[in-house]
């Protein structure tokens, strides 16, 4: 316990999230998480663990033909365990017990939330169970309707609490079996937008949810940030149906281009087949998982706000103006924050895709790239090669996704220490451009 103590908030997060995975994946591994007749390898589950704690949702085998009753209600934990945060499920827990969190407890919590201060902290995180139980409930109800119209009544009450728990918190796992995802849902315009609604209310953020509404939607009134992530959601939905549409043609519907675009964005559920998309389609649905969903959200990749800082940063220094948005400065410190956290990602898919083609050099280039940009960014999605990947592709995947969730900015500063500088150099000149 003191060395527990002795830990910053960031490695106690990695820690509580690596021993959620591990605890996962030995309650996977067991033969009651699996039907009669199925066997998963310790890999396998752990495998699976971390992409359902990490909220990715990508598999290697199909939860549905493969894993019983326990085992489903396993992953569907793990799931709801990941997108609230071992912080905030730790602390709800502490709540419901009638106890008090301590200012170290609400520095934890601080720090797994994203959320500004440790003053308001504890409020802030029973509007967000509040928010997620709401929200669930209201997608399986919706979602009920749907799968009782295919599956019997007792049968579809779980398709439909999975289903809401996994769309929300952003991982795309089903258990419909057969390995078909939402495929036969691709014309279900009722399953599609009720799959999408909870995707983008998780994705955007408590602060933004909470935000929108206190100030009943009028977008004049927002905080910046909740400005800068509905603008930018907005605009990444819209641009990526577009898009989608133009690349794959009459390859892929309205309704199915936006769902895509939707589920990209670190959700992970198909209602098309991915390895039937084009090279171009595929390029840019790797560009939307890389950015990813917003702060403080049950999503992943660099983060929508990040992306805006980047590009606002951009154009200032290419006409050497101060940064500015809706009305407001923004400093050069979250800039220099913004360039080092999309460095590291482009970093971390770099490695991941040399390692896995190392690994497995029969795979295309682009399914690799696809398969380790989804990792990161906690989506999902994959071209059909989850399955195929060697033991070591496995493990770099298992990597990848522990850091799309934590953040790589997080996991790169857990191995530094903060001294304090006693001694300053001269500033010295080198030529760049």
């Amino acid at each position: 316990m003191k060395i527990l103590q002795k830990l910053s908030p960031g490695r106690l997060l990695a820690l509580g999230f690596l021993t959620v995975i591990l605890v996962g994946s030995i309650l996977l591994v067991l033969p009651i998480s699996h039907k009669e007749g199925m066997e998963v390898s310790y890999i396998d589950a752990l495998y699976t663990s971390t992409s359902a704690v990490c909220v990715t949702g990508l598999a290697v085998f199909d939860p549905g033909s493969t894993l019983s009753m326990f085992g489903q209600i396993v992953l569907c934990l793990l799931i709801q365990v990941g997108g609230l945060g071992v912080a905030t499920v730790g602390a709800g827990l502490i709540i419901m017990v009638g106890k008090k969190i301590s200012l170290r407890g609400r520095n934890f919590i601080k720090e797994g939330t994203n959320f500004s201060s440790v003053s308001g902290v504890i409020k802030f995180l029973r509007k967000a169970l509040f928010i997620t139980f709401t929200v669930e409930l209201a997608g399986a109800i919706l979602s009920y309707t749907v799968f009782v119209q295919d599956f019997g009544p007792i049968k579809s009450i779980w398709l439909s609490i999975f289903h809401a728990v996994a769309s929300f918190n952003n991982s795309g796992f089903d258990i419909l079996g057969m390995n078909n995802n939402l495929y036969m849902y691709k014309d279900n315009v009722m399953l599609n937008l009720v799959t999408a609604l909870l995707i983008i209310l998780g994705g955007i953020g408590y602060l933004v949810i909470i935000d929108v509404c206190r100030k009943k939607g009028n977008f004049r009134k927002f905080t910046m940030h909740t400005k800068v992530v509905v603008m930018m959601t907005a605009i990444l939905l819209a641009g990526g149906t577009i898009i989608l549409k133009l690349t794959e043609g009459e390859n892929i519907s309205w309704l199915g281009a936006f769902f895509t675009s939707t589920s990209t964005r670190t959700a992970g559920f198909s209602t098309f087949q991915i390895s039937g998309f084009t090279d171009p389609g595929l390029i840019i649905m790797c560009l939307l998982m890389f950015i990813g969903a917003s702060p403080g959200s049950t999503g992943g990749g660099i983060k929508t706000s990040t992306f805006f800082i980047l590009l606002r940063g951009i154009m200032a220094e290419s006409s050497e103006n101060s940064i500015k948005a809706f009305r407001y400065s923004i400093s050069r410190s979250l800039y220099y924050k913004a360039s080092v956290i999309t460095l590291l990602a482009m970093g971390v898919v770099f490695t991941g895709t040399f390692l896995m083609t190392v690994f497995d050099p029969a795979i295309r280039s682009i399914d690799a790239v696809f398969e380790v940009i989804s990792a990161f960014g906690t989506v999902g999605l994959s071209t059909g090669i989850s399955p195929t990947l060697s033991v070591g592709s496995k493990i770099v995947t298992i990597l990848i996704m522990y850091i799309g969730r934590l953040g790589p900015l997080t996991i790169a500063s857990l191995w530094n220490k903060k001294h304090e500088e006693r001694v300053t150099y001269p500033e010295g000149n080198i030529a760049i451009g």
